[in-house]
């Protein structure tokens, strides 16, 4: 029994100091965090409103971290191509990933086989914001207020069209349709941009833009914004309604957020979170984002984004149900 006592006291005691040295190692290497550049990853092209954001936060973030922050556009498939490849990257706070709800709140709903999780197979760091949404016309449509937009596709059945570059503009065109009970035809297309120029040249009636890529066009009169699409309105269009003042309930927000791989240390999580709430509480940052028309809203822990994610997963499911769009 003493021999068996010692040989299983020895043994504790091996794997004790085995597991302090590991866990002194990983604090020694989060102490040291970052030694090298760091990979933001972006899932939509250059110049899109997340790349816009991307930027100015990976530039301040690297004035911060005393090392280069640099994005990687990887755009393509509604986000999945961007996200499948942090998913794999090493967990260690060198690959980020600055995404949207399209990968984490509407894919998951929207795509058959998708092959990510959006909450197992991510870190999440901190939300950064928002990009709001407006619902525009084109001049030629006779309707100054969304409640006379609803009475003219009533009384004008499939003669509106409407275009769908991404979830969120397809989300909220397809809740706009079911609330309302109007029939207007829906247009896929591949980018904001093109959908953006369709609507001002009147071969769509109806668009529900983001503002990163529509903010120069909203201050013309090429469009007639009608309303946003967040229920607490948008500081950018202090003016401007929000389409649930009309239709009760409806509220559909675009947010931002940054994730690591899954598996990432705590520690660099809540650094990478304490960095960026001292960067977005910048006025010149918030100016600055202003101009791509997207709004700050930090969360404050990454707990705290965890649990906004789950919320909006579950709403986006919600949503996708509820407007009867099937998932491709």
């Amino acid at each position: 029994m003493n021999k068996r006592f010692l040989l299983h006291t020895c043994a504790s005691a091996a794997l004790a100091a085995t597991m302090g040295m590991g866990l002194a190692g990983t604090a020694l290497a989060q102490e040291g965090y970052p030694a090298a550049p760091i990979t933001l990853v972006v899932p939509f092209a250059a110049g899109s409103g997340t790349d816009a954001v991307a930027r100015v936060v990976a530039n301040k973030l690297g004035e911060r971290l005393k090392q280069p922050v640099v994005v990687d556009n990887r755009a393509g498939a509604n986000a999945q191509i961007a996200a499948a490849h942090v998913v794999k990257a090493k967990p260690d706070g060198y690959t980020l990933f600055m995404t949207t709800n399209t990968s984490h709140s509407a894919n998951p709903w929207l795509v058959k086989g998708l092959k990510y999780d959006p909450i197992k197979d991510f870190t999440p760091v901190a939300r950064v914001g928002e990009l709001p949404f407006a619902l525009v016309v084109h001049p030629s449509v006779p309707a100054k207020t969304v409640a006379e937009l609803i009475a003219y596709a009533k009384s004008h059945p499939d003669k509106l069209s409407y275009g769908t570059p991404n979830s969120t503009s397809l989300v909220a065109s397809e809740t706009f349709k079911y609330i309302t009970g109007t029939q207007i035809t829906g247009v896929p297309y591949k980018s904001s941009p093109q959908a953006l120029t369709d609507v001002m040249g009147n071969q769509i009636q109806m668009y529900v833009a983001d503002l990163g890529s529509a903010w120069g066009t909203l201050k013309t009169e090429r469009v007639r914004t009608l309303a946003v699409t967040a229920a607490k309105g948008s500081q950018l269009l202090p003016n401007v309604p929000a389409i649930g003042k009309t239709l009760p309930g409806f509220d559909i927000t675009s947010w931002n957020g940054i994730f690591g791989p899954a598996g990432m240390p705590k520690a660099i999580a809540e650094r990478i979170n304490g960095e960026l709430q001292l960067i977005l509480k910048d006025k010149a940052v918030q100016e600055q984002l202003a101009q791509v028309g997207f709004e700050v809203w930090p969360t404050a822990t990454p707990d705290e984004f965890a649990l906004y994610v789950k919320e909006q997963l579950a709403k986006w499911g919600q949503l996708v149900k509820q407007a009867g769009i099937e998932a491709q």
